[in-house]
């Protein structure tokens, strides 16, 4: 089951590239937060979906807004990859898939690789409730840049 506009941030531990838990809960307490799940580093529609957001930061900024990208990966690979591609807002390890679980968008498998994120984006409002939300029919698709955008500024 996935989380619906309403909603709060469910409770889930993920992890900062410095290996810190972050309460994913708490996080974006007091701004907008814009959660980005992806189904991995390194791959051509992932990258291009993150680099599309760091392109656009300048707007989310200007808001307030907090913007993070979560996936499986590592820690180690999420720091390679936001470094590569000159990422400069959170990219977040759900290494131990508690995020994805609880948001609903565990990806069952991708080509042998079993429980991914799938692509999905949610914007939260400063008192952690979620007020708006996509979820790719499949790993290929872009999220709606956007619709994310308006909802944040409509906040």
């Amino acid at each position: 089951m996935s989380v619906n506009v309403g909603d709060p941030i469910p409770q889930a531990t993920v992890f900062n590239k410095d290996l810190e838990p972050v309460d994913l809960a708490a996080y974006g307490r007091g701004r907008p937060l814009v959660i980005l799940f992806f189904p991995g580093s390194f791959t051509s529609v992932c990258e291009k979906e993150l680099c599309t957001f760091r392109d656009s930061m300048a707007a989310y900024n200007e808001v307030g807004a907090q913007v993070v990208g979560i996936s499986v990966d590592t820690p180690f690979c999420q720091a390679a990859f936001a470094e590569k591609n000159r990422i400069d807002y959170p990219l977040l390890s759900d290494f131990n898939k508690e995020a994805i679980r609880a948001f609903g968008v565990v990806l069952p498998e991708l080509k042998g690789l079993k429980e991914l994120a799938q692509r999905a984006a949610f914007v939260a409002d400063a008192k952690g409730k979620i007020r708006w939300a996509w979820i790719a029919d499949n790993p290929g698709q872009e999220p709606p840049y956007d619709e994310v955008a308006a909802a944040v500024r409509a906040l």
